[in-house]
């Protein structure tokens, strides 16, 4: 029996993208069934985490088969919600909000992006996609004519939290922040802080520990 999805960790829900992505592949290969063992040898897991964290929403598996490749694929899409279409916005049009806007798999997974909003001139006007830069001070009235359930900041730090505030009052419910400082948001608001910088941080620890 599957645990309520609020009594699971986020350990758990943290790895669902990475079986998402193998299963993925698995069909793109044309395999349609593969054991625990198969797929912990894939992905770095044990077997037995596998099996674990695949038992926190239901019986996926069957003792001598092993799992169903594409029922698996389509029930972790529904546990991670990507059956549902998402509206969303990017705020801060510079490198790093266009290099999102045009990563063309967000839309695949319905992740619709509607408009980007900046404060620089030159970029207010553009298109992206055919996504176009509005004026940060149209969020507003953009947010209220459009059911946004997303924000992304890719703005400086310095602007971050005002932005996360707009968002907010603005009734959207999650936000995806890249700014490198942690936002407080209502407890009714989702966010997820990206830090680039973390990883290459630990990147960093692994080599200068690897020469030692």
């Amino acid at each position: 029996m599957a645990k309520n999805h609020k009594d699971i960790s986020m350990a758990v829900i943290r790895r669902l993208p990475k079986y998402h992505r193998y299963l993925k592949e698995l069909l793109d290969r044309e395999v349609y069934r593969i054991s625990s063992k198969e797929l912990s040898l894939m992905m770095g897991f044990t077997a037995s985490q596998i099996r674990q964290d695949l038992n926190n929403f239901g019986g996926f598996g069957q003792q001598g088969y092993g799992y169903n490749v594409e029922e698996l694929y389509k029930e972790i899409q529904k546990i991670l919600g990507l059956t549902t279409n998402y509206n969303t916005v990017i705020i801060g049009s510079g490198n790093l909000g266009q290099a999102i806007a045009n990563y063309t798999n967000f839309q695949r997974f319905g992740f619709k992006l509607m408009a980007l909003f900046d404060t620089n001139p030159k970029l207010i006007g553009m298109k992206i996609r055919d996504v176009p830069i509005f004026d940060i001070d149209e969020l507003q009235e953009f947010i209220d004519e459009n059911k946004i359930d997303i924000g992304i900041i890719c703005t400086p730090k310095e602007f971050a939290q005002d932005i996360a505030n707009k968002l907010t009052k603005a009734g959207v419910s999650a936000i995806w922040n890249f700014a490198p400082i942690d936002l407080k948001v209502p407890e009714d608001v989702i966010i997820e802080n990206v830090h680039l910088s973390d990883s290459l941080f630990i990147l960093s620890y692994l080599l200068s520990n690897q020469e030692e």
